[in-house]
């Protein structure tokens, strides 16, 4: 068994996955529309080249971006160390702004 590939004739987009049986000598006949040219699984909407026997993916950026699974929220642990991270920064801030405060004071 061989598989084969079935487009639509207009615009080549891909149709189905199906399969022909050679005949006892081995042998089969593609039919029109059909190629044995595989694609390759990664593409979202295939579309076939018959000039140039190929399939290309012809899906936009903005519509993978739509079939994929949005962000994970982040965990409230993570949340609570970006807010330590910038209350710490704030702390060390507001110490340089103190230490020089003094020394602008006493000099």
């Amino acid at each position: 068994m061989k598989n084969i590939f079935k487009y639509d004739k207009e615009t080549f987009l891909l149709i189905d996955n199906d399969i022909i049986q050679p005949d006892d000598q081995g042998n089969y006949e593609i039919p029109d529309g059909w190629t044995d040219i595989p694609f390759d699984p990664g593409l979202y909407l295939p579309k076939f080249f018959p000039d140039e026997k190929v399939w290309k993916e012809t899906a936009t950026k903005d519509y993978i971006e739509s079939l994929l699974p949005p962000e994970p929220e982040a965990s409230e642990i993570e949340l609570l160390k970006k807010q330590n991270a910038l209350l710490s920064y704030q702390l060390a801030r507001l110490q340089k702004e103190v230490a020089s405060l003094k020394g602008d004071g006493s000099s």
